[in-house]
């Protein structure tokens, strides 16, 4: 019982890592993306109509990372060029996508609420000790550790960085601080919609409007809770991925259903999100210029 715990803890892991650490990138550059539920869930639809059409996976990842890119370049700009409000911009996002999944599953496959796929089109998963895995859990690991490396051990890193805490100062040294801004939000939209198409055609093998189910909203808990530090973030989100995972664990257990209902169980990893990031916000400091667009005097 222990080990397959463990097991489906790495697997709610993903989609929480992928996106916690794109965003970690996004708000280093003082950018913040707020948008992270919707992008999940457009990643997730988009991945799920490539993935059908093609009979390709990989395809259906690139979909996904694909309209997490254009998400970020027009967010990125609006924010820097257009100097327009960072969170209202990302609310729109969420809303945008709670629309077109809702209508665009009945639109492109005739039924309402739910599509799902033939397990042949799922990713393909390794089988380790006996235990199914995805490829995923050791990208998204990889993708962690690389991006630490890039933000803390990179001269862009240190640029990128720079221009979250004083952009004033990068620009003095002639650091272009809205295409920094923008280069980093593109990559941090863009690990949220693999984060989506990972949830659809790896995990659950098809589409629903709630298929995101608050995890873009426990992404960005993660960051503050790693203090905006990509290996944090693995840890982070192993500790929300468990409580999730607990959750599917033990949810269909008939003891258990007997004691709490079903929708008071699935409010525990939040609940614990609140227990667990109240426990350390004083203690981490966000970037300074975090969510201020920057204007050249």
């Amino acid at each position: 019982m222990i080990v397959g715990l463990f097991v489906t803890t790495l697997i709610s892991m993903v989609p929480l890592l992928l996106a916690s650490v794109g965003e970690v990138v996004t708000e280093r550059s003082g950018v913040v993306n707020i948008g992270l539920e919707g992008i999940l869930l457009l990643g997730a639809f988009l991945a799920v109509m490539v993935d059908e059409a093609t009979h390709q996976p990989v395809l259906g990842f690139l979909a996904g990372a694909g309209i997490g890119s254009v998400i970020g370049l027009v967010h990125g700009v609006i924010s820097t060029k257009l100097k327009g409000n960072q969170i209202v911009n990302t609310i729109g996002v969420n809303m945008f996508a709670l629309g077109v999944v809702g209508f665009g599953i009945y639109a492109v496959w005739g039924v309402w609420g739910a599509k799902t796929i033939p397990y042949d089109l799922k990713l393909p998963h390794i089988t380790i000790a006996g235990y199914s895995l995805s490829p995923m859990i050791f990208v998204a690991l990889g993708i962690a550790i690389f991006t630490w490396w890039w933000l803390f051990r990179t001269p862009f890193g240190r640029t990128l960085r720079a221009v979250g805490e004083n952009p004033d100062a990068a620009d003095v040294v002639g650091v272009n601080v809205d295409l920094v801004r923008i280069i980093a939000t593109i990559y941090g939209a863009t690990l949220a919609g693999i984060g989506g198409a990972y949830l659809s055609i790896d995990w659950f093998g098809g589409v629903t409007r709630e298929i995101a189910s608050g995890r873009g909203w426990l992404a960005l808990a993660n960051v503050a809770f790693s203090n905006w530090n990509p290996l944090m973030a693995i840890v982070g989100s192993m500790l929300f991925g468990f409580f999730d995972a607990l959750v599917l664990w033990i949810g269909p257990m008939p003891e258990v259903n007997a004691i709490i209902p079903q929708e008071l169980l699935r409010t525990v990893p939040y609940i614990a999100t609140i227990i667990v990031i109240s426990g350390v916000i004083k203690r981490v400091r966000p970037p300074k210029a975090l969510g201020i667009p920057y204007s050249r005097e």
